[in-house]
C-alpha cells in the first residue's frame, strides 16, 4: 500500500511539474507576444503613397529614428589606436550604430587635468567625425560629483572660486559646442555622490543648468545614474527627479545606465523601472549598456573569457534587453558602452572580439536592428490611388515606377503622405 501511495504521489508531483512548466511557457509566450504588440504600437507609423492605380511601389528603410548607439573612446581620435583597428572601428561603428556618446572626452577631469590647461582636441576630433557621418552625439558629461573623479585642484578652490569655476566651465563648453551636441549629461550620478552640492548647497545643480543655458539657450540637459534599472536605486532617483523638477530645473530627459547587471538581468524589474520613470513624461535613454555588466565576475577580472555557450547566452540576454526597452514608449534610445574588445571597459560584453571577429551577440544584434526591426515592402497602388504601409519610424526611400523620393516617418507625426502626380 505504501508503495502504491508513493508511486501515486510521484505521479501527482510529475503532473504538477509538467503543468507548471506549461504555465511558465505560456506566461513566457504571452510576455513575448505583449512585447511584440508594444513594439508594433509604439515603434511603427504609417506611410501613405498616392499615385496612379496599378503603379509598382518599393518602400526601403534607410535609418532608424530610435537611437541605437555606442560610446566613442578617446583612442579613436587621439592617435593611440592602431591604424588598422581605427579603420575597422570606423567601418563597424557605421555599420551598426546611428548615434553616439563621448566615453571620456567631455569629462572635466579629462579636459582640464591641470587648472587652466583645457584640451579640446579630442572632442573636436570626435565631433568632426560624427558630423561628417551624420551621427548625432551626446556629451558625457559636464560635471561629475563623485569625489574620486574630481581633480585635486578643483577641491582646493574656495567655495566662491569653485562656484565661479563651475559657472565658467558650463558656459564655455556649451557655447563652444553650441548646436553640435544633441544633449549633455549635466551632473553625472548624483544619487551616488554630489560633492558640488555638499560644498555649495542644494541649488547648485539648477545653477549648473542655468549657466549651461547661458552658453547655449537650446541646450538639452539629461540626468544620468546607475543601479536604477536594477531597481536598487530607483526610489532615490525618482525622489531626486521630483525635487529637481520642483526647483524648476530644466530637465530634458532621463538617462539610465544599463551596465549594473551581471551575466543576466531581471526582465520584470527592467520594465518596472522604465514604467516608474515614465510617469515624469520625459524621454528616457539607456545610456551605458553592457552585458555581462558591472555586477558580473567579468568586471572584477577583465581577463576572463566567455565559453561558446556563454557567448550564446550573452546574445540572448542582449536581445531580450533591447526588446523590452524598444517596446517601451518612453525610451528613445539605447547606447552601448563599447562594442569592441579592444576598447571596452568590460571586454567580454563586446559585439566584436579583439581580432574583429563577430560574436553571436553581434549577429543577434544585427538581426534585430536591421532585419526584424527594419521595413522593406513592395506593393501596388490600389484602385483608389494609394497604398498604405506600416513601417518603423525612420528615414525611407520610396520608389514608384522607378522614381524615388526620400521621406522621414517620425514618431511625433505618426504618419507621412507622399504623392506622385
Amino acid at each position: 500500500m505504501r508503495i502504491v501511495e508513493c508511486l501515486l504521489k510521484k505521479r501527482i508531483a510529475a503532473v504538477f511539474i509538467v503543468a507548471t512548466l506549461v504555465m511558465l511557457q505560456f506566461d513566457c509566450t504571452a510576455q513575448k507576444s505583449e512585447i511584440e504588440q508594444s513594439i508594433d504600437a509604439n515603434r511603427k507609423g504609417e506611410i501613405v503613397i498616392k499615385a496612379k492605380p496599378g503603379a509598382k511601389v518599393q518602400v526601403e528603410q534607410v535609418a532608424h529614428e530610435f537611437w541605437f548607439g555606442c560610446a566613442i573612446p578617446n583612442s579613436f581620435v587621439d592617435g593611440s589606436m592602431a591604424e588598422n583597428d581605427k579603420k575597422q572601428f570606423e567601418e563597424k561603428f557605421l555599420a551598426n550604430f546611428n548615434s553616439a556618446v563621448t566615453e571620456n572626452a567631455v569629462k572635466w577631469g579629462t579636459m582640464e587635468r591641470r587648472k587652466g590647461e583645457v584640451d579640446y582636441s579630442v572632442i573636436d576630433g570626435i565631433l568632426n567625425w560624427t558630423e561628417a557621418n551624420n551621427i548625432p552625439i551626446r556629451g558625457h558629461n559636464l560635471f561629475w560629483g563623485i569625489p574620486q573623479f574630481i581633480q585635486p585642484w578643483v577641491k582646493e578652490l574656495s567655495d566662491k572660486d569653485l562656484e565661479l569655476t563651475i559657472k565658467n566651465r558650463a558656459e564655455t563648453v556649451t557655447a563652444r559646442y553650441k548646436g553640435r551636441f544633441t544633449e549633455y549629461d549635466l551632473n553625472n550620478e548624483m544619487v551616488h555622490g554630489n560633492y558640488y552640492e555638499e560644498r555649495l548647497g542644494a541649488d547648485i545643480t539648477k545653477k549648473m543648468a542655468e549657466w549651461s543655458q547661458a552658453g547655449d539657450p537650446e541646450v538639452k540637459l539629461f540626468l544620468n545614474d546607475y543601479d536604477i534599472l536594477t531597481g536598487k536605486k530607483l526610489p532615490e532617483y525618482m525622489a531626486q527627479i521630483r525635487l529637481l523638477l520642483k526647483q524648476g530645473m530644466p530637465i530634458a530627459g532621463i538617462g539610465v545606465q544599463g551596465h549594473l547587471h551581471a551575466e543576466t538581468f531581471d526582465r520584470i524589474q527592467l520594465k518596472n523601472a522604465l514604467d516608474s520613470l515614465a510617469q515624469f513624461n520625459l524621454p528616457i535613454r539607456v545610456t551605458e549598456f553592457n552585458i555581462p555588466g558591472q555586477g558580473s565576475k567579468y568586471y572584477e577580472d577583465r581577463k576572463l573569457k566567455l565559453t561558446d555557450e556563454e557567448e550564446v547566452q550573452k546574445a540572448t540576454e542582449l536581445v531580450d534587453y533591447y526588446k523590452i526597452c524598444f517596446a517601451h514608449p518612453a525610451v528613445e534610445g539605447m547606447i552601448m558602452w563599447g562594442f569592441w574588445e579592444g576598447a571596452n571597459w568590460i571586454p567580454v560584453s563586446s559585439l566584436y572580439k579583439r581580432d574583429w571577429s563577430p560574436t553571436p551577440a553581434a549577429e543577434a544584434y544585427r538581426n534585430l536592428i536591421f532585419k526584424e526591426w527594419w521595413t522593406i515592402e513592395e506593393g501596388k497602388i490600389n484602385s483608389n490611388g494609394q497604398l498604405s504601409v506600416k513601417a518603423f519610424f525612420g528615414k525611407y526611400k520610396v520608389t514608384v515606377d522607378g522614381q524615388t523620393k526620400e521621406i522621414n516617418l517620425t514618431k511625433a507625426a505618426g504618419k507621412v503622405v507622399v504623392e506622385w502626380k
